[in-house]
């Protein structure tokens, strides 16, 4: 069996753009998705603390220590630029996997920097 949990997770990032002219998805400082256990392009679900909208998307990976976190397209319109947002990512683990899963988890303070980790990359 497998099971589908909750695999890199970035707290308390604050939005820094909202482009409505663009594709679509959420573009994520590289460094942040790195310390998450996030890839570029990877599915992620993206909740605003301000709002309460949540949407599904994918990160595209921003530059390196800009700290950026960008909603592109149509979900532009879900937020504004200084909204505490939750980004999350899930992958299908076994049930032997998930009992021993500690995914990484980083929170930010308002400027976008990681005041604090939790949790390994264990799998």
């Amino acid at each position: 069996m497998q099971k589908i949990m909750m695999s890199g997770k970035i707290h308390r990032a604050r939005l820094t753009g909202c482009e409505l002219d663009y594709e679509g998805s959420l573009e994520i400082d590289l460094d942040l998705l790195d310390a998450a256990g996030i890839l570029p392009y990877e599915k992620i679900l993206v909740v605003n603390r301000e709002n309460a909208s949540r949407l599904e998307t994918y990160a595209i990976p921003g530059e390196r220590g800009s700290k950026v976190f960008c909603l592109n397209g149509p979900a532009a319109k879900l937020g504004s630029i200084g909204d505490c947002i939750t980004i999350i990512a899930f992958s299908l683990f076994t049930t032997e996997e998930a009992v021993n899963l500690a995914p990484p988890v980083i929170v930010l303070d308002v400027d976008n920097n990681i005041i604090m980790r939790k949790g390994t990359k264990t799998i």
